[in-house]
């Protein structure tokens, strides 16, 4: 026992520091930690509750001259807002909001920031106040994460230049995507376009998380807009139906359009590539409807005075109708072609016709898009690059369709667009520049 007494003494005298010294310490060191994180909303607050976790965005969606949406998730259920201000302090406030009520509960945080100046910068701060307890008469807010300002600039009909860069089917690879977005990195971009198969088939949150939402924000998404159209393997996998929560469009759809500078840009749908009766699709499509309800939408749209008057009108859309078999300064191999039946007036149908989507998309779409008189497609899908000069009676515009890292080398495709022309340049993944293009004003 003897031997044992001068341990004891150690221990009795380390705990009696700990009781009076140090865990005070640690007290003050964690409530001063807690305090600069507070939720706004008033006394109903938690002390000592860890804030939730920010674990992708903020990212920006749906650009417009006056409005922006800023997107980003939390690992807890939380309600969110953005400070914003065109200059120090962030003196204002967005929320968002349905019918009367202030979203709360949520991890997918989505808020309209309107009202804005057209061509203008802005530096936003996203907030998320974690709920601890929701009753009906009162409701406990915890602590509140936040991250450091970012900035974004609103697009301008009145912006003499637009520049755009286009990538597609990068299938989740943010290695494609850090290798095509580096070609581009001494160059100042307004949008960026993921033009389809940006994921594999959808199988999961976490998937949509870590392979989309995560490296986009990495690479560019803070601050310069994301310009998400839907290729034909994100529309598979249980989780494709909840895919819109995750994404920002004007209109809720995944086709709509925007203005930006001299161009008048339109994103079309295409759907799933074989017909919905398709085994692989067990009876849960049907893309044919749906086209038809997009069609209609587009012969709406056409007409616009925003679409009519633009100078240039360019058109994104996955699935490329017409075939690059033979046309082209390169040619893409392997791309599909119109259905022998039903095929639009006027036009001739291509050689090595198949059924399914792509044919839909050639009747539904190729009447109105010569109609209205677009001036650019660009297109995926087939991951072989290719640049098709404009044909009479089937499309009377030229059309670039990007290569993609399975069949070939990824491209980034560079619009610069002024009043009066046009510059396209593709980029293959390596460096080597395949294609210079320029497209005069009609």
């Amino acid at each position: 026992m003897k031997e044992k007494e001068p341990v004891m003494k150690r221990r009795r005298f380390a705990m009696t520091v700990w009781a009076l010294v140090l865990c005070p310490l640690m007290q003050l060191a964690a409530t001063q930690a807690t305090a600069q994180v507070e939720s706004p909303y008033g006394p109903k607050y938690k002390a000592g509750k860890e804030p939730p976790r920010i674990i992708a965005g903020p990212y920006l969606q749906s650009p417009a001259d006056d409005s922006m949406t800023v997107m980003w998730m939390t690992d807890k259920n939380s309600t969110a807002w953005v400070e914003y201000g065109a200059k120090e302090p962030l003196d204002h406030k967005a929320v968002s909001e349905h019918d009367g009520l202030i979203d709360a509960n949520t991890r997918v945080h989505r808020v309209r920031l309107s009202g804005l100046t057209p061509g203008t910068q802005y530096r936003y701060r996203v907030c998320s106040a974690e709920i601890v307890d929701f009753q009906p008469s009162s409701v406990t807010f915890g602590t509140t994460a936040t991250l450091a300002p970012a900035t974004f600039k609103t697009l301008s009909k009145q912006m003499d230049k637009v520049s755009v860069l286009v990538l597609n089917d990068v299938h989740e690879s943010s290695e494609t995507m850090r290798a095509l977005l580096d070609l581009a990195k001494d160059e100042r971009a307004d949008l960026v376009v993921f033009n389809g198969d940006s994921l594999g088939h959808v199988e999961s949150e976490d998937q949509i998380v870590r392979r989309l939402l995560q490296p986009v924000t990495e690479l560019f998404a803070k601050t310069t807009p994301l310009v998400y159209v839907r290729g034909n393997h994100e529309a598979r996998g249980k989780w494709a139906r909840m895919l819109r929560d995750y994404v920002a469009t004007p209109n809720g759809k995944y086709y709509y359009s925007f203005d930006a500078g001299p161009v008048h840009f339109v994103v079309l749908d295409t759907g799933e590539d074989k017909e919905d009766s398709h085994p692989y699709y067990s009876g849960l499509n049907n893309f044919a409807g749906y086209r038809d309800e997009e069609k209609q939408w587009l012969a709406r749209e056409i007409e616009t005075r925003a679409f009519r008057e633009a100078s240039f009108r360019v058109v994104f859309m996955h699935m490329p109708p017409f075939s690059a078999r033979g046309e082209g300064s390169r040619r893409g191999a392997g791309a599909q072609t119109p259905a022998r039946s039903q095929r639009p007036a006027g036009s001739q149908r291509p050689a090595g016709t198949q059924r399914g989507g792509t044919a839909d998309c050639f009747e539904k779409f190729a009447p109105l898009l010569n109609k209205g008189k677009v001036d650019l497609l660009i297109t995926a899908h087939t991951h072989r690059y290719a640049y098709l000069e404009p044909k009479p009676g089937e499309h009377d515009y030229p059309m670039v369709n990007g290569g993609g890292p399975n069949k070939g080398r990824a491209t980034l495709i560079r619009l610069d667009a002024d009043k009066n022309r046009i510059e396209l340049t593709m980029t293959r993944d390596d460096g080597e520049v395949l294609e210079k293009r320029e497209i005069r004003r009609k």
